[in-house]
């Protein structure tokens, strides 16, 4: 497929009228959605922005090439827009830019269309080429510049694998996250330098279409050095023992001469490996523990929206539908309730520390994270343990690995398979034991003792400390030790203090839900959908909806969702509402005893306020 394919007159500007980075980004999205390429503009907009806050498209001699790979793309394009007065687009050289080509990629794009996109990209090196765009005077003028261009490059590099009879000196691997641009610019790059240098080079590129041109075995052991310019995880066990260069993707763009003659001066370190088989990231923005925090958040999250769902509608058939005991027991939604509630969830925690744990030290990270994650939820640490699990297993399995690099070479096939797992579990399963599981349910035994003697003239003091509870950990031994609690209370006779108990539990979802409504340009998209959802969860008293949040953004968040909580405790108890059911959610509400309209009053005005702290503590998402 030629590039011509996907760029059309009818996607061309060839006088912009724009003064900013965003100016741009409107009016090149605007022509595409105007030309019928985009099923939603808002959606591809905010995914080309999410593009740009991972690092500027803007990649120097005054071109831009902003991309994005989603489905609100209806048909691949590509378009384009001039500015002969230029626009500063936060390019890597800092000077502005005058040729745009808009990339929009479909998510089910196939290798054609990729592979024809990521062409352009590399016409864009050369110098001439830019001139003859910026010099011609119609949009069919430019299309001949691009179809011409092309077949040039694509004869040169016919020639080039027919002349290549052995072995490259040098390697590389470039990669970017979107893996349409970058990744093939820094490969065109590399290869254009090399050529210029006299050096023999093989560049294998990790993009959105997979690996291209992969290295083999027998070319890395005769290499004299690996380039890796990448911004995602990169194969790298393969170079164990040879010589490698690890930088970002924008540095094969910019600095191929450096790196090439790095390379070949021997000018790097020996990679060493650890026999893990496992991948490795170079490059990217987010600080260590924010990564590892998100990749621990994203791999629970399905497991927090299934179950809670599925729980959700196990209601609908009764509150104690799935007690076998009762007279409206009903086998389907005492299924739904198992697979939600004692699976999902109860998977939900061990997940969160098993993939944190694995972001931190690849796969052998994983099992001793996700086994101390486990052992957190069975010993009632809820996902606060989690967190624990999942950053002790992983830097148990970092410590171990330093302890056990002196090892002969030998040793390296069974360290990943035996020692890694065998010592990593047995440190992080005995700290989890002895030293973190048994003092927050020692802790956590006396905080609920503490609370038997709030009653009374302190109900309404109860009643904030209560509700408050429910959103510290939710889910977790703080939120399981106000419910019980509240059960306990029950069983006594006194129905107030779970009526607060479940205003403080529904208020974390729904705050999240309204805060992702009410303030949308201060959070992801993904985290838009989920708080849609959380309509759902805190309407069945489904707290854990408001987790990934939490632990993405817990300074925040928290705070925010404790006040919420405790306000709406408070009021209930103010309220005189009592609730004699074991549970929480819209169904028991007629159930109360008191007002049941103000028991809704008092748990809407806890969200709002949780939501309104939300919106004006948390940033906007930065358009870099």
């Amino acid at each position: 497929m030629n590039i011509t394919e996907l760029l059309k007159q009818d996607i061309m500007i060839l006088d912009l009228n724009a003064a900013t980075k965003d100016d741009v980004i409107q009016a090149m999205s605007n022509k595409l959605n105007e030309a019928g390429r985009l099923h939603d503009k808002e959606a591809f907009t905010e995914a080309i922005w999410n593009r740009e806050n991972q690092s500027s498209t803007g990649i120097g001699e005054g071109v831009a090439i902003p991309h994005a790979k989603t489905n609100a793309v209806k048909t691949p394009s590509i378009a384009f827009a001039r500015s002969k007065k230029g626009v500063d687009y936060e390019s890597l050289d800092a000077q502005p830019a005058h040729l745009f080509f808009m990339i929009a990629a479909s998510e089910g794009a196939n290798n054609d269309h990729l592979q024809t996109l990521s062409r352009l990209s590399t016409l864009l090196i050369d110098e001439d080429f830019r001139q003859q765009l910026m010099d011609a005077n119609s949009e069919t003028e430019i299309l001949t510049i691009i179809d011409e261009k092309e077949k040039e490059k694509l004869g040169k590099e016919e020639a080039e694998a027919s002349a290549q009879t052995s072995g490259p000196e040098v390697l590389a691997v470039t990669g970017c996250p979107t893996g349409i641009a970058h990744t093939y610019m820094a490969a065109d790059s590399l290869k254009d330098t090399a050529k210029e240098l006299g050096v023999s080079i093989k560049v294998e590129t990790n993009g959105s279409d997979g690996v291209k041109n992969r290295l083999t075995d027998e070319e890395i052991a005769s290499a004299k050095a690996i380039i890796i310019t990448a911004d995602t995880k990169v194969e790298m066990e393969r170079f164990a023992g040879k010589k490698v260069i690890r930088r970002g993707v924008t540095d094969g763009i910019r600095k191929p001469k450096e790196l090439i003659e790095s390379a070949m001066k021997g000018e790097a370190p020996v990679y060493e490996g650890d026999g893990s088989g496992a991948s490795a990231s170079t490059g990217g923005s987010r600080s260590g523990f924010y990564k590892h925090l998100m990749n621990g958040v994203s791999n629970m999250l399905p497991f927090v929206v299934g179950g809670g769902v599925l729980i959700a509608i196990s209601f609908f058939f009764g509150i104690h539908s799935a007690e076998p005991d009762h007279a409206t027991y009903n086998e389907f939604a005492a299924a739904l309730k198992a697979i939600g509630g004692d699976y999902a969830f109860g998977l939900m925690v061990a997940v969160l520390a098993g993939f944190i744990g694995m972001s931190i030290a690849d796969r052998p990270g994983f099992a001793p994270a996700m086994i101390g994650g486990f052992m957190a939820y069975a010993g009632n640490a809820g996902f606060l343990g989690g967190l624990i699990a999942g950053f002790l297993g992983g830097y148990v399995v970092v410590l171990v690995r330093k302890l056990l690099s002196g090892l002969p070479k030998a040793f390296d096939g069974i360290k990943t398979i035996l020692f890694y797992p065998v010592i990593s579990i047995f440190v992080t399963g005995l700290l989890m034991y002895y030293v973190i599981i048994e003092p927050i349910a020692a802790i956590m035994s006396g905080l609920e003792n503490w609370l038997g003697g709030f009653t009374g003239a302190n109900a309404l003091l109860l009643g904030l400390i209560l509700g408050g509870m429910m959103a510290i950990d939710m889910g977790g031994p703080i939120n399981k030790t106000a419910f019980t609690f509240g059960i306990a209370m029950i069983e006594a006779g006194n129905f107030g203090p779970h009526a607060a108990v479940m205003a403080g539990g529904m208020v974390p979802p729904l705050a999240l839900a309204l805060a992702t409504t009410l303030f949308r340009n201060k959070f992801t998209r993904e985290e838009k959908d989920a708080g849609k959802t959380n309509y759902a969860l805190g309407a069945f008293f489904i707290t854990e909806g408001a987790i990934p949040f939490a632990a993405a953004d817990p300074g925040r968040v928290i705070p925010s969702l404790v006040v919420g909580s405790a306000v709406a405790g408070g009021l209930s108890l103010m309220f005189n509402i009592g609730l004699p059911a074991p549970h929480g959610g819209i169904f028991v509400i007629p159930t109360v005893e008191g007002s049941g309209l103000m028991y809704i009053v008092a748990i809407l005005i806890g969200a709002i306020v949780s939501a309104l702290m939300i919106g004006f503590w948390k940033k906007p998402l930065e358009k870099k």
